[in-house]
């Protein structure tokens, strides 16, 4: 896949964010200028291009890999690719003798092979699982990307929206007006379906919880049915809950440019608006990569959260949130509403190997399912090698969700569309569960290259809210 390099961001889309416009005239130097600062600043960056001996367990375990048959796709031959000029700077024998330690110039050729396969890597971190060294590949692919940011050679579609947020508030530059118009909408929606008055509250100060749902959850189909299902899901329980038309982002797309500073600068907007309205609680609804976010970073870049309620002191995701209430018994669910599907599960990569759920280990991985099992009559997971922490990356991830790397991505999801045809054939199944805006996004679209009704994809919290019996039990929390 060695044509298939994404668009380079423009000097309208870099200088916003702080970037050289373009390519810096003393590139080269100033890119190991930087390896040689993170290296620095990050020593996990510096084992893991240290202690990788070519054992060869991680070669077959990139979706990107399976997909393609790029051997620069093999997680340790993309990581060799830094590895390479890290041994030609900052090592004795690189420097005296690079031909003999495979040592390379950070030139021209080099520089063009970074930009096409550290875009390449959606960061889900599957080949970690399998590195007996725990080498994290994902880490390496978020230095590149920082470094030729550094250097003016930056990706347009990461860049562009992430100066949208620093700028609107959400991915997608949806203004004020227009999300409130679309909240109304919804209310209007869930009233005429269900007769109950379920509402989607915007910047109400005092509210119990700030919900922080990923911006596509305002108007992509099928995201906006898990929207609607949270706010049956608060309705129901009766807690009261507001969304932010400053911080209407969940999604944190400086996580994949590997920069803490502007992920840093998203979050803050929603800790800030936290503090401004006078929540209690942090709610994030479903979108993999905002929530591994929210659990590890939102504390620890704009901590401490000391004003939430002691007994919420940390963001919680929504699935937690629900199946909380569920076990409580303050939800009512009727699985035979859901009886027109046979429902398989997606573990978003993110949230399956960077994050939790609950108070017990594994938590992110049985809480989806026990919702998803509480809402229908028939489940079943896919092969045991595609889930939980060996699940395999949608083909979209990472910063990756654009159309012009569209052939990888439908490369990238073969691995998953493999596993979900055979529970399609031996189980019928014909719906995939997921909590994941990126994965609903991406699976949406290249589904139909495989002969898949994109209306497989749906959200956790779609079957929720067709499950969920509106007025029993209100208001028992």
């Amino acid at each position: 896949m060695a044509h298939l390099a994404p668009y380079p961001g423009m000097p309208k889309h870099m200088e916003p964010m702080g970037f050289p416009g373009e390519r810096v005239e003393n590139w080269q130097q100033k890119g190991v200028e930087k390896l040689g600062e993170l290296l620095k600043k990050y020593r996990s960056l510096q084992v893991y291009l240290d202690i990788c001996v070519k054992c060869g367990a991680c070669t077959d375990k990139c979706h990107y890999y399976l997909g393609t048959q790029d051997a620069n796709n093999m997680p340790v031959q993309r990581a060799e690719l830094m590895r390479s000029v890290y041994r030609r700077y900052f090592t004795p024998a690189g420097k005296m003798f690079p031909g003999l330690v495979n040592a390379v110039d950070f030139d021209e050729e080099t520089l063009q092979k970074w930009f096409t396969y550290f875009h390449q890597c959606s960061q889900c971190r599957r080949c970690s699982v399998f590195c007996p060294f725990g080498i994290d590949t994902a880490e390496i692919t978020m230095a590149a990307r920082e470094i030729m940011n550094a250097i003016g050679v930056g990706h347009k579609y990461s860049v562009e929206i992430i100066g949208k947020v620093h700028q609107i508030g959400n991915n997608l530059g949806i203004p004020k007006p227009a999300l409130k118009g679309t909240l109304e909408f919804l209310e209007e929606e869930i009233l005429d379906s269900t007769g109950h008055d379920v509402r989607l509250p915007l910047d109400q100060p005092g509210a119990d919880v700030l919900l922080v749902a990923p911006s596509a959850d305002f108007f992509s189909e099928p995201h906006i049915q898990s929207l609607m299902g949270y706010a049956k899901v608060f309705h129901q329980a009766g807690i009261s809950f507001t969304i932010s038309s400053y911080a209407s982002e969940a999604a944190n797309f400086g996580m994949f440019i590997g920069s803490y500073e502007h992920q840093k600068k998203i979050a803050k907007r929603v800790v800030e608006q936290a503090r401004d309205l006078k929540v209690k609680r942090l709610v994030v609804g479903e979108c993999g990569h905002a929530w591994r976010v929210a659990y590890s970073f939102w504390n620890t870049l704009n901590g401490p959260l000391d004003f939430l309620d002691p007994r919420y002191p940390a963001p919680q995701h929504i699935c937690e949130f629900t199946h909380d209430l569920l076990q409580r018994g303050a939800l009512s669910l009727d699985k035979e509403a859901n009886d027109n599907y046979r429902v398989t599960f997606h573990d978003s990569c993110n949230v399956a190997r960077a994050t939790r759920m609950g108070p017990k280990a594994g938590g992110q991985f049985e809480i989806p399912r026990d919702l998803i099992r509480a809402s229908c009559n028939h489940f079943v997971d896919m092969d045991e090698d595609t889930i939980h922490e060996k699940t395999f990356c949608c083909g979209g991830g990472g910063g990756l969700l654009t159309d012009e790397l569209m052939d990888l991505r439908i490369r990238g999801a073969l691995p998953r569309v493999t596993a979900l045809k055979r529970v399609m054939e031996s189980d019928k199944v014909n719906f995939m569960a997921l909590i994941c805006a990126i994965c609903k996004a991406q699976f949406s679209k290249v589904l139909p290259m495989y002969g898949i009704s994109m209306d497989v994809v749906g959200g956790v919290h779609q079957l929720v809210s067709n499950a969920i019996q509106l007025g029993a039990k209100k208001g028992v929390v």
